[in-house]
């Protein structure tokens, strides 16, 4: 079991977190998403699944709910 957090930049409201909730949960193995929404600021994506995503997928799942990027990652 894989924990990962990372800060994305752009998500503003509600719809945001339903986008990249959606397209990071289509990603093969990941089992739950935690987004802490911060509108004026960096919004952190926490990751739960069966191993680590790379950045490169992170990264592609943002680009495709939409104008959204990875800031950088933290593991807790």
């Amino acid at each position: 079991m894989s924990t990962q957090t990372f800060d994305v930049t752009g998500m503003t409201c509600e719809h945001c977190v339903l986008a990249v909730d959606d397209e990071l949960r289509s990603l093969d193995g990941v089992t739950g998403v935690e987004i802490a929404l911060a509108p004026e600021g960096m919004t952190r994506v926490t990751v739960v699944g069966d191993e680590p995503l790379t950045d490169q997928q992170v990264a592609a799942a943002l680009d495709e709910a939409g104008d959204y990027r990875l800031a950088g990652s933290t593991s807790p």
